[in-house]
């Protein structure tokens, strides 16, 4: 598999990435050990070389220290996550971090986020418990390698936390076609490329939406949906690492095989300027920009939040209300109006979506 110099830090990891967070599950809603083992595995021994996991994913990092035993976790680049919203002293830090050490399996992570940065977290839990000082002090130790951030906010916030550290390594933002002017956007990736950074994309087909988009946009794209929204990101030098949250047989073997051909400047203009058109196309079809990414699963109540917002967008796809009710109604328990208005999920909510108001106006039109 290709491989691409991540950043100045000396290493070079395939181009495609396993994300740990979209692990194939079980009837019992629990991660498939067995197929997540096996598949990761298959995947390194072609190739991949790049795994990430987070804390605040549901037993991933567990599964992930499972998948890499058997001499698996020296052939890898492994990245996790400091989720710093769970911090209530500093000492908290190095307690997080020994159990991440547990839970993989290993003496050190290799390259090390803070999880979901926004100006929130950055204000209320990395300057007020001097987060980065203890990143410092793991990395003195060896617990960790290198140091970097996940991102989720305005690309003034970005350019803020670019400015705010000089000794970042990496970073991983939000891209696709769809969201090049979303959060950090083209312009961030730029940014940081500038400084010297690795770059490490995430939501490539933003939770999916992106993988079966209607007729008149496929129309608009040079290849498959899946294979043309992952060469639009390979395409450019300015990205090192296209992370893929697979959960079937299908996905990773499509994946692996396109990123096995993938090159930097693969596209001609005219294919660029296409997807970016596919892009200004899809925008009409999701009103919601929810990515599946589960986080709001915190919700007191358990609410189906990104099941609803699914099925509100599905709607500008294909007008079929009379199945989007039907589809609403079998949530039962589960729907908008059991909601009791605590923010619990809007604290969650990487996309900053006031999910509160949106359930509100959602269960009326559905009910």
């Amino acid at each position: 598999m290709k491989t691409r110099k991540f950043g100045n830090t000396g290493l070079e990891p395939s181009i495609l990435g396993f994300g740990m967070m979209r692990l194939k599950r079980t009837a019992e809603n629990k991660i498939d050990e067995a197929w997540a083992i096996q598949t990761l595995h298959s995947a390194i021994d072609r190739g991949l070389t790049y795994v990430d996991t987070a804390y605040t994913y549901p037993d991933s990092e567990r599964v992930t220290g499972l998948c890499l035993k058997d001499g698996y976790r020296e052939k890898v680049t492994l990245a996790t996550k400091m989720p710093t919203q769970l911090l209530t002293c500093e000492e908290d830090f190095e307690k997080i971090l020994d159990e991440q050490l547990d839970r993989l399996q290993t003496d050190h992570i290799d390259v090390y986020l803070l999880h979901a940065m926004d100006r929130k977290r950055w204000e209320n839990y990395v300057v007020k418990y001097n987060v980065l000082e203890h990143m410092e002090r793991a990395k003195a130790a060896g617990k960790i390698r290198h140091i970097g951030f996940s991102f989720h906010d305005t690309l003034d916030q970005f350019q803020m936390m670019l400015d705010a550290y000089d000794k970042w390594e990496f970073c991983q933002i939000q891209l696709n076609y769809l969201d090049v002017n979303y959060q950090a956007g083209l312009k961030g990736l730029r940014m940081a490329h500038e400084r010297g950074l690795a770059v490490v994309v995430m939501e490539p087909l933003r939770g999916g939406k992106l993988a079966n988009v209607p007729q008149d946009v496929a129309k608009m794209l040079p290849y498959s949906p899946v294979e043309s929204a992952l060469d639009f990101l390979w395409n450019r030098e300015e990205v090192n690492v296209v992370l893929s949250g697979m959960s079937d047989d299908d996905q990773v073997e499509q994946n692996l095989a396109y990123a096995q051909k993938a090159e930097v400047n693969m596209l001609s203009q005219e294919q660029v300027q296409d997807i970016m058109k596919a892009g200004e196309a899809m925008r009409r079809y999701i009103s919601i920009p929810c990515t599946s990414c589960h986080y709001c699963d915190a919700c007191p109540r358990e609410i189906a939040i990104p099941d609803i917002f699914n099925i509100y967008n599905q709607i500008q796809v294909d007008g079929n209300m009379a199945h989007a009710e039907k589809e609403y109604a079998a949530l039962g328990s589960h729907k908008g109006d059991a909601c009791v208005h605590c923010g619990t999920c809007e604290s969650q909510c990487p996309q900053q979506i006031k999910i509160i108001d949106e359930l509100v106006r959602l269960h009326k039109y559905l009910s």
